[in-house]
């Protein structure tokens, strides 16, 4: 297995330096004959809700790079890239560094990913960008507190990889872990997305006339947030309510792929004979 590890809180972001010391511990312990490797690429600074932007290339065409060393993780190799988590994805599995991963590592993100947030999340982004390149990831997310646990989250992990190895190619888990010791978490729980979001409104009963040329919307934020928030409304098997249980959440992804559903192939087939219906008259 070899491992692109990135993440969207940035390369100096705690998540990802303690996520990349639990790699190389386990590519230290790996069993003779199997492979295991990793590299590290990842942004910068923070890209937190970049989802799978990639940002206009057009208009700079080539992407800043620095060389970085993971106190702990020496052996594994690391750059830090002016660029959204989508993009490190891209230039790191294109084998930009002479490097060709076949899963993407995404985390440790210092805040819950769950419901809708799994839409516009830079941690779920980057693997959703891998899918695309044909290849596997796990995004990994903790609940956030004053004294984050890491640790718990990155073993987690970790075991989740090891069951990786013999699944298709594009399989895609968001992980959410709860801030406990590894003593303390419940157990592994398959988690529904629920419906909880970042933002549950701007403002509070406005009319239009309310608003001046200018000025600040106020956001209310939701349950899917860093410290998770209140998930009562939730299903108990729910991704939000399991993390807030104490259980961690795994959730299997679908990457962006074409609908072939019977419905939709009705759909567009009337849609393309009345166009070329409209466009025949027009010719006529």
């Amino acid at each position: 297995m070899r491992l692109l590890i990135t993440n969207d809180d940035g390369i100096d972001a705690p998540g990802i330096q303690s996520l990349t010391r639990a790699v190389a511990r386990w590519i230290a312990a790996a069993p003779s004959g199997e492979e295991r490797s990793a590299i590290v690429v990842a942004p910068h600074v923070n890209n937190s809700g970049m989802s799978s932007a990639v940002g206009d290339v057009f208009a700079k065409p080539t992407v800043h790079y620095e060389r970085r060393v993971i106190e702990g993780a020496e052996e594994i190799p690391a750059f830090a890239l002016e660029a959204s988590p989508a993009l490190c994805t891209i230039l790191g599995s294109l084998g930009t560094f002479g490097y060709r991963p076949t899963v993407i590592l995404s985390g440790i993100n210092a805040g819950a990913n769950v419901g809708r947030s799994v839409l516009h999340s830079g941690t779920i982004g980057a693997i959703l960008t891998g899918a695309q390149l044909g290849l596997s990831g796990l995004a990994v997310s903790i609940n956030w507190d004053d004294n984050v646990h890491f640790d718990t989250a990155a073993d987690v992990a970790l075991e989740v990889l090891d069951q990786m190895r013999e699944a298709p190619d594009r399989t895609l888990i968001n992980l959410n872990v709860p801030n406990l010791t590894p003593g303390e978490l419940k157990g592994v729980r398959r988690g529904r997305i629920s419906t909880a979001g970042i933002v549950k409104s701007a403002g509070d009963g406005q009319t239009l006339a309310d608003f001046p040329d200018n000025g600040e919307l106020p956001l209310r934020l939701g349950a899917a947030t860093p410290t998770l928030g209140d998930t009562s409304d939730e299903a108990p098997e729910d991704d939000g309510a399991l993390v807030a249980a104490g259980y961690a959440s795994i959730t299997p992804l679908r990457g962006v792929h074409e609908d072939t559903d019977q419905s939709m192939d009705d759909i567009i087939r009337q849609s393309l004979a009345a166009i070329e219906r409209h466009l025949q008259e027009r010719r006529d």
